[in-house]
């Protein structure tokens, strides 16, 4: 699979200065991790699942969730399990092209069992997203999938969600979250990603955020997130992929504050009616929060809606600006520093180092835009309108 590959070829080349590159489920986890992008959450009771599956990989989304936790009722989990694994192994039959595939179980012994019911349809799944992860209850879930995976012959990939409330109160989360990285870096081979719960996480205060608020303006749940960042997204060969939280809107009411995309790009690009439905759609608090996830050292995105995907990849292509101070500090030996390319800002070798390695990763697998390409092109490209 490929970012864009929906897009016209023609379109692509106009659009991009480097290609987003091709990958699989069987790609080095370092590159999946980052190739995610918007994952779309879609709860397991659904039953047009098989359908909703393909139409979502034919619309440019490339990591999917299927979910058996809090998106269903307690009393649907049989019947969801059961869902599932007919849709799943429906798809496998019919040789469906689909996005990279998780199951977001309860308990351990749901990836053993649910691995066993899918039969040859497991090579269709990933890995298991798994919830409300501390290091008490992580053993369980990871010796779990490690032995699946070995009865399988499957790689099986991890994506456990920082969510609990011990890892939400303050007394609690340092301690929690020390032995949560001391957990998952015995484990590394099997960790794809780190995921954040911010609708559990609000839950413990009784809050959830505004349409017209990002969750940086919610400060409990912005204080978990940067210690999360803190711990387990260092750059120093011990962290993990943080992804963004959950963007949980996708219709608008009542607006109580302006707009937040400004006019002028998208007059620039004659794209005024695609602000337009971006902002009668709540999407316009979706790309500001995504900005703001990519500043704080987070990569791709929880979503629940396809409307979200296009927003979300579109912010995640590296810009030729980026992409020319990312080669020119890699370029340099022993340090120092430069005027950019673009002499508007100063490049340090040194510090800017690891965002540059991190840069160029995402630009493998969602590419560099065109010199002259902005985000409204991009995103009206993907499907913003």
């Amino acid at each position: 699979m490929r970012h864009f590959d929906h897009i016209d070829t023609a379109d692509r080349k106009h659009l991009f200065y480097r290609q987003p590159r091709r990958f699989d489920r069987h790609a080095d986890p370092e590159v999946l991790a980052v190739a995610l992008g918007a994952t779309l959450y879609s709860p397991a009771t659904r039953p047009t699942l098989a359908d909703d599956v393909t139409k979502a990989h034919r619309r440019g989304v490339t990591s999917m969730v299927i979910c058996l936790e809090d998106s269903i009722g307690d009393a649907d989990v049989v019947v969801a399990e059961a869902n599932a694994v007919e849709h799943l192994r429906r798809l496998h039959a019919a040789g469906a092209e689909a996005p990279l595939l998780f199951v977001r179980v309860r308990t351990p012994e749901q990836i053993g069992d649910l691995a066993t019911r899918l039969g040859d349809a497991v090579e269709l799944i990933s890995g298991f997203v798994l919830p409300k992860f501390t290091a008490v209850n992580g053993e369980a879930f990871l010796d779990a999938l490690g032995e699946t995976a070995e009865r399988t012959g499957r790689r099986l990939l991890a994506m456990p969600v920082i969510e609990s409330r011990e890892a939400v109160y303050r007394e609690t989360r340092g301690e929690l979250l020390q032995d949560v990285a001391l957990l998952l870096a015995k484990h590394r081979e099997r960790i794809l990603a780190v995921r954040l719960g911010a609708t559990d996480m609000s839950a413990a205060y009784g809050l959830r955020r505004p349409p017209d608020l990002t969750i940086y303006d919610i400060q409990p749940v912005a204080g978990v997130i940067a210690d999360v960042v803190n711990i387990l997204g260092r750059a120093d060969g011990t962290g993990f992929v943080v992804t963004g939280p959950v963007w949980e809107y996708f219709s608008a009411g009542e607006r109580m504050f302006k707009p937040q995309l400004r006019q002028s790009p998208f007059e620039a690009q004659r794209a005024a009616p695609l602000r337009q439905r971006l902002i009668t759609s709540d999407l316009d608090g979706l790309i500001r929060e995504v900005h703001l996830d990519k500043a704080n050292g987070l990569t791709g995105k929880t979503v629940i809606h396809p409307s979200h995907v296009a927003a979300v990849h579109a912010l995640s292509v590296v810009t030729h600006e980026e992409y020319c101070d990312a080669a020119d500090i890699l370029g340099v030996a022993g340090g120092g520093a430069m005027a950019s390319s673009y002499a508007n800002k100063m490049n340090e070798a040194g510090p800017h180092r690891a965002w540059a390695e991190r840069l160029m990763l995402r630009a493998h697998v969602f590419g560099v835009a065109a010199e002259d390409v902005t985000f409204v092109e991009l995103l009206d490209a993907a499907g913003g309108r």
